[in-house]
Order: structure tokens, then C-alpha cells, then sequence
């Protein structure tokens, strides 16, 4: 036997258990590398941001992790990224526009819309069951990971490389965001309108509050009188009444 496949044999029987290793090695994520131009040195980290909690459920006795603390952290570092950018590029601005500004490209709809054209999808780890699902549910599945990928990206490659990641994929559509106008407190204008047009205040009713205390996922409807207009839905009440007050909005045809 030649001696290096004598160093073969001794690595596969000596670092990862037989057990573990269809759980551990799961995913090749050359193309994703190779499509950024980003290495990673640590490929568990990488992996790591693509692994939902829900694969882990069903896989236990593997050595993943799931992403939610990378989730923490890269949600950190984007709105640090999000506000110095903003800071700089409008010093006129007041901070409530700035704060808008930055609503607009950290939601859920922004980042997944992002996750999507960068192909993450494909390489999403979950269970059976969310594989299945391709609606709400994923978009914010893909937004969780991409803030958990920028987490991961700060861990390996420092925190340069990483502000030139969310530079160049999501800060750089703040100039479409503010020419349509999308970053408007869409809560605010549908009172404004529905106080214009119906002489009536709306108002906001919790449908459903689903998940864990660290990732809650909430339904609102919006309502003007006793007519139910539009729902939303969003990983905060603020959030989930925003999305609602904006499908009002085009429910009713203001915008």
C-alpha cells in the first residue's frame, strides 16, 4: 500500500466518524465561491450560514451547526455597514429619512430578493418539509441566511471584506430605492390617506404569532372601520404592520 493512501485511510478514520461524515460533508460550495470571488478558509463557517435549524432537527446525530447566532451577528454588522454608508452619502438627510433608508435595504423582501440572484437557494440546508414550501415562508428562510452569510463572511474575512460584500449587493440599490420612492413609511402615508379619503384612523389586528421567542413570525391585518383591507407579515409586529399598511396601499390604489 503506497504511503500516501496509508495517509488517506489514517485522516478518514481518525478526524470523522463514519457516523457523522453523510451529515457533516453535505455540500459543495466551490460554485458560490467561485461566483463571488470569495474563498472562505474556514468551509464549516460557509456551511454553517446555510444550515437551517430545520435540517438539524432532522439530522441530530451530525456535527452541523445550525445559523441563527451567524444570523446575530451578520444582522449587526449589516445595519453598522447600512448606517455609516448612509451617513456618508447623505449628509443632509435628517435621521428619520436615514433610518427609512436603511428599513428599505435590510428588510426581508430586499435581502431575500438579493439571496435569490445570488443562487443561495440552491444551497439552503433544511428539512424535508421546508424544501417543500417556496412562498413566504422562504423569503424570509433566504434573508435569515444572507445575514447569517455576512456574519460568516465577517468571521473569516474580516470586516473590510465584508462591508465591500454589502456595498456592492445591497447597498448599491439605495439609488432605485429613493428614485421610487420605496423607502416611504408606507404606515404613515395609508393613515394619511385612509384620514384623507375615509375620514377613519386604520388600524392594526395580530392574526397569527408563530415561532420561538428569537425568531418570531407575526400576521397583521389592517383594517379601516370594519372592512379588513390587507395582511402582512414580518419577523416583528413594526414590521409585519408595514407590509400590511403598504398591500393596503395597493389594495386601495393610492399609491
Amino acid at each position: 500500500m503506497s504511503s500516501k493512501v496509508e495517509r488517506i485511510i489514517f485522516s478518514f478514520s481518525t478526524t470523522i466518524p463514519l457516523t457523522k461524515l453523510l451529515i457533516t460533508i453535505t455540500m459543495d460550495f466551490s460554485k458560490f465561491e467561485d461566483q463571488l470571488g470569495i474563498f472562505f478558509k474556514n468551509k464549516s463557517l460557509l456551511q454553517t450560514a446555510f444550515t437551517h435549524r430545520s435540517f438539524i432537527n432532522e439530522n441530530r446525530k451530525g456535527a452541523l451547526e445550525h445559523n441563527e447566532r451567524l444570523e446575530f451577528l451578520g444582522d449587526a454588522v449589516l445595519e453598522l455597514v447600512a448606517t455609516h454608508f448612509l451617513y456618508n452619502k447623505y449628509p443632509d438627510k435628517t435621521e428619520g429619512d436615514l433610518t427609512s433608508y436603511r428599513s428599505a435595504l435590510v428588510n426581508a423582501v430586499t435581502l431575500s430578493e438579493v439571496a435569490t440572484k445570488l443562487g443561495m437557494n440552491e444551497f439552503l440546508l433544511l428539512s424535508k418539509g421546508e424544501a417543500k414550501d417556496t412562498g413566504r415562508a422562504r423569503q424570509y428562510i433566504l434573508a435569515n441566511t444572507m445575514e447569517s452569510f455576512i456574519g460568516a463572511l465577517f468571521l473569516d474575512q474580516g470586516y473590510s471584506v465584508a462591508d465591500t460584500f454589502i456595498k456592492k449587493y445591497i447597498l448599491s440599490l439605495i439609488d432605485d430605492i429613493v428614485a421610487k420612492k420605496s423607502w416611504l413609511d408606507a404606515k404613515s402615508f395609508f393613515q394619511e390617506k385612509a384620514q384623507e379619503v375615509e375620514g377613519i384612523t386604520p388600524s392594526y389586528i395580530v392574526l397569527k404569532e408563530d415561532g420561538p421567542d428569537h425568531d418570531k413570525h407575526f400576521t397583521v391585518a389592517v383594517e379601516i372601520g370594519n372592512d379588513k383591507v390587507a395582511t402582512g407579515e414580518g419577523k416583528s409586529k413594526q414590521e409585519a404592520e408595514q407590509s400590511a399598511a403598504q398591500n393596503g396601499l395597493k389594495a386601495k390604489r393610492w399609491l
